[in-house]
């Protein structure tokens, strides 16, 4: 299974009739160029999880992930989605 049908699926395991009127996932760019990925993580199992990582090789090499309990965000150059998709995935399937 690839990360985005994994993170489709992430999604749906998540809708319960209320859920997804309030939150969900967000993908969007950034004008330096890069991604934005955000994850909302209330009222789901995973809330109160938390993480910080920050990796900067160079202007065109980087990414950052965060997670307050309640948002996860992360945040990379522009070939990071795939690579911020899944340190979400791996965030979520640790113990």
């Amino acid at each position: 299974m690839g990360i985005t049908e994994w993170l489709a699926n992430w999604y749906k395991s998540n809708c319960d009739g209320n859920w997804e009127h309030t939150y969900g996932i967000k993908i969007d760019t950034l004008d330096n160029p890069g991604w934005s990925f955000k994850v909302d993580l209330l009222d789901t199992i995973y809330e109160g999880r938390k993480v910080s990582m920050k990796v900067s090789v160079n202007d065109d090499d980087w990414y950052e992930i965060h997670s307050d309990g309640e948002l996860f965000t992360g945040f990379g150059d522009a070939n990071k989605l795939p690579v911020l998709m899944n340190l979400f995935k791996e965030f979520i399937e640790r113990s």
